[in-house]
């Protein structure tokens, strides 16, 4: 027999170069894991697509951060990132800023809600923040460039009684000539402001108020947030402290979405945090 031969296959030089330079290139264009760019494109557009907002909680004159303890507790459990931060009630333009440099912070679309004069803090912070989404007031104010939170109780709000009967003023570290830090009577507080509240339990918020200068309510807005970024009106028909006539007019002209909640009072948020959460919850819901 004779033996067999084996033909050896020659490639030319020049193919292999170019095989070589084509699996390189392919190397080049795919990440490690062998994913292609445009398949990262892709997961990274529906990551943005699913991700929650944050929800920003400002709060109100004679209050703080807690009186939104029950809308966190309600929003965390439905999966949400919550902050309630910190209101100085000072002055509205530094308040805002002071906001504003908050939210700065935040990466991702964000649902901003205010409460009472926290809504005129959300309506000057927001301006300028392009990742802020939709705007929430509770029992708020919403001033227009110019307005005061002052100006904007109601002409039968309880606030527009004698001052010495509604309020326990007092001097402050580096007050403006004439202004003074404003803690609401007792009185005042327990059966007008928290009317809704436990008695118990508003003396006990009574007693652990922070005051609100003066000058926070009689400082111009300088902003109108409302204008350009959709917002959400909670107005509770009890309020005693800014009328839901007044709530009414502001949430017609900022062209809000309106959840009137029948009883309750300008501390309907601490009573029935259920029914402030789902109007926060729609706000949510609007941001894509």
């Amino acid at each position: 027999m004779k033996a067999s031969t084996t033909r050896r296959r020659f490639i030319p030089i020049a193919a292999v170069v170019a095989a070589t330079a084509t699996m390189a290139t392919m190397a080049a264009a795919s990440p490690p894991d062998g994913t292609t760019r445009a398949g990262h494109a892709a997961a990274e557009s529906v990551a943005r697509q699913n991700t929650k907002p944050t929800v920003v909680l400002v709060h109100g004159a004679w209050a703080d951060a807690s009186s939104w303890n029950g809308e966190v507790k309600i929003l965390q459990k439905a999966g949400y990132t919550v902050r309630a931060i910190g209101n100085p009630l000072e002055d509205l333009t530094t308040d805002a800023q002071t906001v504003k440099d908050f939210l700065k912070s935040i990466r991702g679309p964000i649902v901003l809600v205010g409460h009472s004069y926290g809504g005129s803090v959300i309506t000057n912070a927001a301006d300028g923040v392009s990742n802020v989404k939709a705007l929430v007031y509770v029992d708020a104010a919403a001033p227009a460039v110019g307005e005061t939170t002052a100006q904007l109780s109601g002409s039968t709000s309880v606030l527009g009684g004698p001052p010495s009967k509604l309020y326990d003023a007092v001097p402050y570290a580096n007050a403006p000539a004439k202004a003074s830090a404003l803690y609401l009577k007792k009185d005042v507080f327990v059966t007008k402001f928290a009317g809704s509240v436990p008695r118990e339990q508003a003396i006990n918020l009574w007693a652990t108020q922070r005051a609100a200068t003066t000058v926070a309510f009689n400082t111009p807005s300088k902003a109108a947030a409302w204008k350009t970024i959709p917002s959400w009106y909670f107005i509770s028909s009890g309020d005693r402290i800014i009328t839901p006539e007044s709530e009414k007019k502001m949430a017609k002209r900022a062209g809000s979405k309106v959840t009137v909640f029948p009883g309750g009072s300008h501390l309907t948020l601490v009573s029935n945090p259920g029914a402030v959460s789902k109007v926060i919850e729609s706000a949510i819901a609007s941001v894509r």
